[in-house]
């Protein structure tokens, strides 16, 4: 059996768009350089400015469907035509190593992460009401009425969801960097869980069956 005290923390990090997630991940990383961010692949086209490798590994179709096949993507979903999912090798290696490892992604994916790993560690951030996420929503100013209504419309339904969470952490108007501390105290907090402890736990009953009590 794996000493799980050694192993690295999977953590999946998710919310409504308009949440804040993106800046709030970006706050984790900046400031503690010992996560490792996943990145994800996908059969769509890189956009401009975008690397393979960096903001995803762009593959496609048909090496996708393989690695599906082949039982190689942590989890995976298709939006418009286009698959996006997690390599499972990469992640695995970086806990192995001892890295925590942070995905950002959907509910749906969460569920699959969750039913494969079942110690990862579930986190949904969310604005403190809907009202302040349509704010939000409109204040970006990238997006027309319509589609902000289907954005709360679709928070709607995964509200009713977020009881699959480990964690629901608010991203309080504070800002991104206070989200951020909080979400690290989180993660960090886990490794001092009991089941992540086991070697500990092992070591202490053999030493009290072996007599070792002063």
């Amino acid at each position: 059996m794996e000493d799980n005290r050694q192993k690295g923390i999977l953590t999946v990090v998710s919310g409504f768009s308009g949440s804040g997630k993106g800046t709030v991940m970006k706050s984790l990383i900046s400031r503690h350089e010992e996560y490792w961010l996943s990145v994800s692949a996908t059969t769509r086209s890189p956009r401009p400015g975008e690397q393979d490798g960096r903001e995803y590994f762009f593959i496609a179709k048909e090496k996708f469907e393989e690695l599906i096949e082949s039982d190689q993507l942590l989890e995976y979903a298709k939006y418009v035509d286009n698959y996006y999912g997690t390599p499972l090798p990469y992640v695995r290696e970086k806990l192995l190593q001892g890295r925590d490892v942070i995905l950002e992604i959907e509910m749906q994916g969460a569920r699959q992460v969750k039913e494969r790993f079942p110690e990862a560690v579930l986190i949904f951030i969310t604005p403190p009401s809907m009202e302040e996420l349509e704010r939000r929503l409109v204040n970006r100013g990238t997006e027309s009425a319509e589609v902000i209504r289907g954005r709360l419309l679709q928070a709607a339904v995964e509200a009713r969801a977020m009881e699959e969470y480990d964690y629901i952490l608010v991203n309080e108007t504070g800002g991104a960097d206070d989200c951020a501390e909080r979400l690290h105290g989180i993660i960090q907090s886990e490794h001092f869980r009991s089941f992540r402890n086991h070697s500990v736990i092992r070591a202490m009953s053999k030493d009290t069956m072996k007599g070792e009590i002063i």
